[in-house]
């Protein structure tokens, strides 16, 4: 869907981004990762054709971004950080608006907007106008404008910025549901919510693209694989021993003890989890609970852009 090679895009004698080179498949739903001023929003205002690369290659379904950019509109949906909004319309009158500006068939806007409307779920705010309209809702109509005529690349920037943490919850299970119907490319701060909704990540740091991949290939990039958190019942010091002979397993360490209860954190250079269960239940030691270590992608994301950003 998306096919990135060596773009660059200059401000005067200032390169916002350098060299970028990537590839998206379609239905995939990738997360754009970097610190304000890495680059992020250039890179997607030059795959929306809202601004022209300096030079490299850029294609969206196979068009040129500088020789086909109608035809790339006609395939794309960009949200941009503020969306593009007209306060004195209703939502409704609104997307029927975008959905004409779009291309969309007379015939067909009205069923249009209602199919934008239920996947943002803004049917019963269709009559609200938009100034009175919370900046939670707001985001979700500026979803709706980039979902009105069906692309099938969406672009979004910071779709969950402002939002409260409820908003959050529910922009994200928006956009989970679009997974499969539309290829995405969202870009956030908000790293725990991204990495609820993502397959895979690309990381800009400084203009420049310094990792690709999922979740547990960034971690091995940095030969950190991540650390897994065990609770068992009891026989601490037996799980411990036994998790230390799992493969990649390079460090155990007791984070809490209570009673008949532990807490262990497991440093490896792969997901082994399944490893450590086998290797517990074995030995007849009770596993109460065994995930991630939470705020994994962000210290994943952290140690990939310490320094680069200064």
């Amino acid at each position: 869907m998306i096919r990135v090679d060596g773009l660059t895009k200059y401000y005067g004698a200032h390169a916002a981004i350098r060299n970028l080179s990537f590839a998206i498949e379609s239905g995939e739903v990738i997360g754009f990762l970097g610190l304000n001023g890495a680059g992020k929003s250039t890179t997607l205002k030059v795959l929306g054709c809202v601004l022209l690369p300096t030079s490299g290659r850029v294609a969206i379904d196979g068009f040129d971004v500088t020789k086909d950019p109608h035809e790339i509109r006609k395939r794309i949906g960009f949200l941009p950080d503020t969306p593009p909004l007209y306060d004195e319309m209703t939502v409704g009158g609104y997307l029927a608006f975008v959905a004409e500006l779009r291309g969309v068939p007379t015939a067909q806007v009205a069923q249009a907007v209602a199919e934008a409307e239920r996947k943002t779920t803004l049917t019963e705010k269709h009559h609200d106008v938009i100034s009175s309209l919370s900046h939670g809702y707001r985001q979700r109509v500026g979803l709706a404008q980039a979902l009105v005529h069906n692309p099938k690349l969406l672009i979004l920037d910071e779709p969950t910025g402002g939002l409260d943490p409820a908003q959050i919850v529910e922009m994200r299970e928006v956009i989970r549901k679009l997974k499969g119907e539309h290829t995405v490319l969202v870009s956030s701060h908000i790293l725990s919510e991204i990495n609820q909704i993502c397959d895979r990540y690309v990381v800009i740091s400084a203009g420049e693209i310094i990792a690709q991949g999922t979740e547990e290939q960034l971690s091995l990039q940095l030969d950190s694989g991540g650390a897994i958190e065990v609770d068992v019942k009891g026989q601490a010091t037996i799980a411990i021993d036994l998790i230390r002979n799992v493969p990649t397993v390079s460090d155990v360490v007791m984070v809490k003890l209570e009673k008949d209860f532990a807490q262990l954190r497991v440093q490896a250079t792969s997901d082994v989890r399944p490893e450590i269960v086998r290797a517990l239940v074995k030995a007849d030691v009770d596993v109460v609970r065994i995930d991630r270590a939470s705020g994994r992608l962000e210290n994943i994301f952290l140690k990939l852009t310490q320094g680069r950003d200064a």
